[in-house]
């Protein structure tokens, strides 16, 4: 009879660490921190209202940092666009007029009626420094605003006398911006009613320096003016002179005499005679801020800023339109 002694196996250490623990057993977690209090903002404390004074102030001040933003923008961006654009109409209608040969010989039209201002008369080019104009009828700072302006009280280009042309420094496409690099000798061609002119400048002159010679019988003469000093701040007149190289043609006639022409036609001055579309503007433009004003407090300030700003940007370039035009014409 074989006995059978049970011998109790312990279990190696390795195998009592495999046993996992019951889970009532297990450490428990330690706790979440617990958040932060939240802070309740202070409450605002209620503005004073604005005295009758203080609201006018600061409707003056928007007014005016308006009014020098749309000025900004349009002396910068939007006059160069002007400048195009006219030039673009005033060269399709001078074309036309040269290929129909009713383009102007002298101050009036082949009608015997008076050309208005800012009417096409010359195309103007000068390959050294790359301008490429038709020149208008008058000098007034409105008709600049297109392109140079040929002065009434003197001769068409390529005719006996003295023919004198205006033109922007900075402005408007700056077509007179570089006039200062011409050297004697170089040419100026300029194509009327009556054909091709060349030119040969003789010289640049400020205010102060010698005049050429007078022109005697026979003899053209072309003088070119703009602005002279930093863009945008005219400290005077600066004049480059051309003779007549070409064969000279008869003059036109002309009505307006230099005894008679305006001043606001002669270098350097601004142009009042639409002041009143400058009210206008104005008006237009306090009540974009009035009503901008009324829809920010009453609606909300997105609808504000979705409604006012495209108006409110037409109304200042409006206004930045007129005021230009009362500042010096060769700005």
């Amino acid at each position: 009879m074989t006995l059978l002694i049970e011998e109790k196996i312990e279990p190696s250490p390795p195998e009592r660490s495999r046993r996992r623990a019951p889970k009532d057993a297990r450490a428990p977690k330690p706790p979440k921190p617990p958040k932060p209090p939240r802070r309740v903002p202070r409450p605002r404390k209620a503005s004073r209202p604005l005295t009758p004074m203080q609201a006018t102030l600061r409707m003056v001040s928007a007014l005016l940092a308006i009014l020098l933003l749309g000025m900004t923008l349009y002396l910068m961006v939007f006059s160069r666009l002007t400048h195009v654009i006219a030039q673009d109409r005033l060269n399709d209608q001078l074309r036309e007029q040269l290929s129909e040969g009713t383009a102007p010989v002298s101050e009036g039209t082949f009608e015997d009626v008076l050309l208005q201002d800012g009417a096409p008369v010359a195309q103007l080019r000068i390959p050294q420094i790359g301008v490429d104009e038709t020149v208008a009828e008058g000098t007034t700072s409105g008709v600049l605003m297109s392109g140079p302006g040929h002065r009434r009280d003197t001769m068409l280009p390529g005719q006996f006398g003295t023919s004198v042309v205006m033109g922007r420094a900075a402005a408007f496409g700056g077509p007179f911006g570089r006039l200062q690099e011409l050297q004697p000798g170089d040419k100026i061609s300029v194509v009327t009613g009556q054909g091709e002119h060349v030119y040969e400048v003789i010289g640049v002159r400020y205010a102060g320096d010698p005049a050429p010679a007078p022109i005697t019988f026979g003899e053209g003469r072309l003088v070119l003016v703009t602005a002279r000093g930093p863009a945008f701040l005219p400290s005077g007149a600066l004049r480059v002179d051309a003779e007549l190289v070409s064969d000279v043609q008869a003059p036109g006639t002309r009505a307006t005499t230099h005894a008679g022409l305006p001043k606001a036609a002669q270098e350097l001055q601004g142009d009042a005679s639409h002041l009143w579309a400058l009210v206008f503007a104005l008006q237009a433009l306090v009540l974009v801020e009035i009503g901008a004003v009324w829809t920010y407090r009453n609606i909300g300030a997105r609808q504000t800023w979705i409604v006012f700003l495209p108006v409110g940007l037409l109304a200042s370039l409006a206004a930045a339109d007129q005021l230009t035009r009362l500042l010096p014409n060769l700005l």
